[in-house]
């Protein structure tokens, strides 16, 4: 069989495009492979699983993107920005000391605008201790009980119960500080945490210590809030003196300067990334309910579209 020199003259043509749609394509903005590489930092608790997990699956479902999680503690995560281990962390609470090192001085970091979720720390007790001893909610009359939350652990003090070493806490400071007869320990892990909070009021047990918000454990065990003496600023300056409660945190993120000077699609996703308590402690719940990273932000992400669309742009 035998074609006509502009027959061939056409498929030459439309094999051409081909060649160009394709190699565009396979430069990244596809929906499979192509889209660029992030790597999020993972760090110890939930509600960022939470944040990482959404943010994940939208990089990965809508703009071809590699994800690479790195699970990391807090100040660990901000290393990674020098030597490209870490393009993204995806909430930020707090760390002065670390922005100015990362950021203002060594400028391998920068903010990258707000997660919309507003941080608190505080001190807690479960609620059948709030309603059964409610004058324990004013930190002076803690003393008063002290001898209530001995533990093996605590000695001839009361138990203070913090969680995973790494997080931010001033519980030390603020024991000896307030003249306090208790004793901080370490569950070691949000997980362990929750846990001791969720027996003590099934069981109807002594215990004071460290929780935060959002988190999605308070949905299941309202804690109830201890008040100290308030937060004014500059009471926290020096972490050896601090006698006043946590600020109040407006979580950011924070990107490695080149990530953010790549003007990418991916950078452009997490710049824009932002939601509120009740989105985070939702996802939060479908993690620690079993469900994979991309099942709960694919979950998540079928039921807000209108959100997830404004951070990509669409």
């Amino acid at each position: 069989m035998t074609m006509r020199r502009g027959t061939l003259a056409r498929i030459g043509a439309l094999l051409a495009v081909a060649v160009l749609v394709l190699g565009a394509c396979s430069r990244g903005g596809g929906t499979s492979g192509g889209g660029g590489t992030i790597n999020i930092a993972i760090n110890p608790w939930v509600g960022y699983e939470a944040n990482a997990a959404v943010v994940g699956y939208i990089a990965k479902s809508q703009l071809g993107a590699t994800v690479n999680e790195k699970t990391l503690k807090e100040e660990i995560s901000w290393q990674g920005f020098a030597n490209g281990d870490v393009d993204a962390i995806l909430e930020n609470w707090g760390h002065a000391d670390l922005a100015k090192k990362y950021i203002d001085e060594d400028k391998v970091a920068v903010n990258d605008g707000k997660t919309g979720n507003i941080g608190v720390i505080g001190w807690y007790v479960p609620p059948w201790l709030a309603k059964e001893h409610p004058d324990i909610l004013d930190w002076n009359n803690l003393n008063k009980y002290a001898d209530q939350f001995k533990t093996t652990e605590s000695g001839d003090k009361g138990q203070f119960l913090d969680g995973d070493p790494s997080f931010v806490t001033n519980d030390e400071a603020l024991v000896t500080n307030l003249n306090l007869n208790f004793k901080v320990v370490y569950a070691g892990s949000e997980a362990a945490l929750i846990e001791a909070f969720r027996t003590a009021e099934q069981q109807k047990k002594w215990l004071i210590g460290y929780f935060y918000e959002p988190q999605w454990f308070l949905s299941e065990v309202p804690l109830v809030q201890v008040k100290l003496p308030p937060y004014t600023d500059g009471c926290d300056a020096d972490p050896k003196k601090v006698a006043c409660d946590y600020p109040q945190y407006i979580l950011d993120k924070i990107v490695s300067k080149k990530f953010a000077d790549s003007g990418g699609k991916l950078a452009d996703l997490v710049k824009n990334f932002n939601w509120t308590n009740d989105d985070q402690n939702l996802v939060a719940g479908y993690i620690n309910s079993g469900m994979s990273h991309d099942e709960a932000g694919k979950k998540w992400a079928d039921a807000n579209e209108a959100k997830w669309k404004a951070w990509i742009g669409q």
